[in-house]
């Protein structure tokens, strides 16, 4: 029977877990279950355990890995806050505080458990199981969606001084919270983000600033064929409407693309300039716009960055997107099952 950990990715909708050999290979079908993330934290750890039992059928897991939102302090598996994981009290919400996860998992399941924040894992899959290829000195990825992840993979050879690990290591910082790149600011006055601070990338680039964005070229620009795609309704507007017309050779289309590459070659300047990575990966649905997005973001981080740093970077989509979570997981599983032999 091959070897294998469990890697799970947790979140306020659905939990999905695989059996993962050290190759990075799915050893057995995602399997997925709602993860009742509104529930309570008792509901919800019951819905990862069934779905890490039913992902290991017919196998021996050594470890579990768990990918999860919000701010995770690794050391202890605990997820300090995840405002998008908790239960309802008094028509308010509250987001999970201090959950000790890999305990209650551990005591469930009765296996070794590590848990670390999705993004910063998505990054560590994607070095060792995807782009970097295990291989590559240094990687930052970057995923857009609703928001926008970042996480940070540092080789030895990125350091100075004694340093002891083999492989890649996802960068956590003092108290876990680390590698929250969509919070970059690339503009100090400019729009209000989510986090409450203004000109962060996120607020220029995830989905809804895309939407916003097209909208108002859309209005801007009656001939657009975006028009047509949406039957005339902005409010239809998607970022993949946006890619078809951009494919067809919309003009406004393009443009769009073209603005919210501008934006992200900004950020990438800046994580090329602080962390000197050979790679960034780029994933997430709009990162599927393609070349129009990769080549406005490839010009304006040329004109940004400098030169002897970026020669040796190259800026690509992610591969393993699909299953960043999982795969994260189970990297992080598998490092910590070579330390604990």
């Amino acid at each position: 029977m091959a070897e294998c950990v469990i890697g799970v990715d947790l979140g306020g909708t659905n939990v999905r877990a695989a059996a993962v050999g050290r190759s990075g290979e799915l050893l057995t079908p995602p399997v997925q279950r709602p993860s009742r993330g509104q529930e309570g934290f008792q509901a919800t750890l019951e819905q990862i355990a069934a779905t890490v039992q039913e992902a290991a059928t017919g196998m021996q897991p050594l470890h579990i890995g768990v990918a999860a939102p919000g701010h995770i302090d690794s050391a202890r598996g605990v997820v300090r806050w995840a405002p998008n994981l908790g239960q309802w009290r008094d028509g308010l919400f509250e987001g999970w505080r201090e959950a000790p996860l890999a305990d209650a998992l551990r005591a469930r399941l009765n296996l070794p458990v590590a848990v670390g924040n999705d993004a910063n894992l998505a990054a560590l899959g994607e070095y060792h199981y995807g782009v970097g290829r295990g291989q590559a000195n240094g990687l930052v990825m970057i995923t857009l969606g609703t928001g926008i992840g970042g996480g940070v993979v540092l080789t030895r050879r990125q350091v100075q001084g004694d340093a002891d690990w083999d492989g890649g290591v996802v960068l956590v910082g003092a108290s876990g919270g680390a590698g929250e790149l969509g919070h970059t600011i690339i503009n100090f006055a400019g729009p209000r983000c989510g986090c409450g601070a203004r000109g962060c990338i996120e607020a220029y680039a995830q989905r809804d600033a895309v939407v916003e964005l097209a909208r108002e070229a859309m209005r801007r620009n009656p001939d657009s064929l975006l028009h047509r795609l949406t039957s005339g309704d902005p409010a239809q507007l998607t970022p993949a409407i946006v890619s078809q017309a951009a494919d067809q050779g919309d003009a406004t289309a393009l443009a769009v693309w073209q603005q919210v590459g501008v934006y992200l070659g900004v950020a990438i300047a800046n994580f090329i300039h602080i962390f000197n990575p050979e790679i960034v990966a780029i994933g997430g649905q709009i990162a599927k716009a393609g070349a129009p997005l990769f080549e406005a973001i490839e010009r304006t981080v040329r004109e940004y960055a400098i030169p002897t740093l970026l020669q040796d970077c190259r800026i690509v989509p992610a591969e393993r997107i699909e299953d960043a979570g999982i795969l994260g997981g189970a990297a992080l599983a598998w490092q910590l099952q070579g330390v604990r032999r």
